[in-house]
């Protein structure tokens, strides 16, 4: 199987990474920003995640649709990433937090238009035979912008004794170079294959879809609806007597775990079968997440972190790869987006019940229940192997 690496996945690889370096850049300090230096209540900074949140989970399914209908990727992708790298310059120029608002929606929407289009153009650059090195590929540069982005934010805010206004203007600059790159050297293939130049509406009957794609999206929200946010696992990180440097430290060996092992487990996937990768995927998670129910020290996390990455490079792009064995690639923004949508919307009451779980019972509650939704899944998802 040939592993070159085709120009547009490339180039993509590259976009992802350069936004993700400014996403990351200020992610941890949005919350900081908005509370010490704009004065917002914490229910209004709740109140904006939840709007953002939100606008990304119903607007991946719909821009996905929408692109499959015009049959057109790169547009999409070109204005999410824009309004992304706009959207970092809003926050900078923020004296309230009702232009932040304004500024996660318009990151959030950024990410609802630009996902499943660009899962698409990938889908496009692919074969059969190495869809799962592709996504893989993909993931780790995108791994790869999530570990250098908290590295930069830590040096520049002791260079700059924590101006963090100023930070957001220096995100502005690597989510720029992304969107450069994307409009000057990706391109897009004409759809000569498509049905002519009609616009046709995706059939999203329940009854057209394969029977283990449905098994699979069962499973994917079965999963979701106990994987609560990664800010749980910082917390716990915290509240087991890490410093916040080292929260932040041990937050880059997880995405550093994800960089190197996403593509070896996407060409695994091509190998044995993205539906073994990916059920082994859902057992490292549910024993990780029971683990970190059960630790009292913090020394254990120096393990489980990166342990944890593992999921994540055995999922991700995996389950992309997964997913296009069963549609074709003029419908794949529609169920990309709408795979995405399922599990976002499972995912913000995972967290729900994550912080109420927490609130009543204790940390431990909160991972233990994510570990056994997990477990659930992949027993479904592993005893069911012969549905046809």
């Amino acid at each position: 199987m040939s592993k070159k690496i085709p120009r547009n996945v490339f180039l993509l690889g590259l976009v992802s990474f350069f936004n993700d370096i400014a996403a990351e850049m200020i992610y941890p300090i949005v919350p900081i920003f908005l509370t010490t230096v704009l004065g917002t209540p914490i229910a209004i900074v709740g109140l904006i995640e939840g709007i953002a949140e939100a606008t990304a989970s119903l607007s991946k399914f719909i821009f996905g649709y929408i692109s499959d209908y015009l049959k057109k990727r790169k547009p999409f992708v070109v204005a999410g990433y824009s309004l992304g790298t706009i959207s970092k310059m809003l926050i900078g120029l923020a004296y309230s937090w009702h232009l932040v608002l304004v500024a996660r929606f318009s990151d959030r929407l950024g990410k609802g238009l630009r996902t499943a289009a660009r899962d698409s153009l990938l889908l496009e650059n692919a074969t059969p035979e190495n869809k799962g090195f592709i996504f893989g590929f993909h993931r780790a540069f995108d791994s790869l912008g999530a570990v250098l982005g908290p590295l930069l934010a830590l040096i520049l805010l002791y260079l700059l004794k924590e101006n963090m206004r100023l930070m957001f203007f220096l995100a502005f600059i690597p989510s720029s170079i992304g969107v450069l790159l994307l409009l000057l050297f990706v391109r897009e293939r004409k759809k000569r294959d498509w049905n002519g130049d009609t616009h046709l509406l995706v059939n999203l009957s329940w009854g057209s879809i394969s029977p283990r794609l449905k098994l699979f999206l069962l499973v994917s929200f079965l999963f979701a609806i106990g994987n609560s946010s990664d800010v749980f696992l910082l917390l716990r990180a915290k509240e087991l007597g890490l410093t916040t440097t080292l929260v932040v430290l041990v937050y880059v060996l997880y995405n550093v775990t994800q960089t190197l092992f996403a593509t070896p487990l996407g060409s695994l996937a091509d190998t044995i079968g993205a539906r073994k990768v990916f059920a082994g995927g859902l057992l490292v998670f549910s024993v990780v997440y029971a683990a970190f129910g059960l630790i009292q020290t913090s020394d254990w996390l120096w393990l489980l972190f990166p342990v944890y990455g593992l999921y994540i490079a055995a999922t991700d792009g995996v389950s992309k790869a997964y997913i296009s064995e069963f549609i074709k690639k003029e419908e794949s923004g529609t169920f990309f987006g709408l795979h995405q949508t399922l599990t976002a919307v499972a995912g913000f009451l995972a967290s729900f019940i994550g912080g109420v779980l927490w609130t009543k019972f204790g940390a431990s509650a909160t991972f233990w229940y994510g570990s056994v939704m997990a477990a659930t899944a992949f027993v479904l998802f592993y005893t069911s192997r012969k549905i046809s």
